[in-house]
């Protein structure tokens, strides 16, 4: 894999914490960094074959129910830090919200309300963890990711809040 996608990255740098199967690098990354970047199930089953066809995983122990751990490679290590060095191009909002907001008015008043309550409350519990993220954060990097996802929380809201004023 000469240039790593975001995804294939993402595994290989929870992988660095040490082996995980499929099912365990969902939740790290739901864990780490879903707030700003997500990885579905369908992505890491797709990538970890890829990843281990290239060399830069291996298999490693079998576990209960058939689930099998990954564990990065040399060559895995050395492609994920040549994916850290490298540029990072431009970043790519994929917001379902945003998304529906704009073909919001293909919808009645009461499914566009319907639509703002649902997103509301969605944000308003992405804040509220935000905020628990950061007085819980043990770094300065946790930290200020944690102050981003909130951030982005509080945007989603105000953005709400302006297109339900209309």
């Amino acid at each position: 894999m000469s240039d790593l996608n975001a995804t294939a990255a993402a595994l290989l740098g929870l992988l660095h914490d040490g082996p995980a199967t499929g099912g365990e690098l969902v939740a790290a990354a739901d864990e780490r960094f879903g707030a700003f970047f997500s990885v579905t199930r369908s992505q890491v089953y797709r990538e970890l074959p890829a990843l281990a066809k290239e060399g830069l995983v291996r298999l490693g122990k079998q576990g209960p129910r058939s689930s099998q751990q990954y564990v990065i490679a040399a060559a895995g290590k050395k492609a994920f830090k040549a994916w850290l060095v490298s540029d990072a191009g431009p970043d790519h909002l994929r917001s379902p919200l945003i998304l529906r907001l704009v073909h919001a008015g293909s919808l009645t008043a009461k499914q566009r309300a319907a639509l703002f309550d649902s997103a509301r409350a969605v944000y308003s519990e992405e804040l509220d963890a935000a905020k628990a993220a950061v007085k819980a954060a043990g770094d300065p990097v946790t930290k200020a990711v944690a102050d981003f996802g909130q951030a982005h929380a509080k945007a989603a809201l105000k953005l709400l809040d302006t297109i339900a004023a209309q």
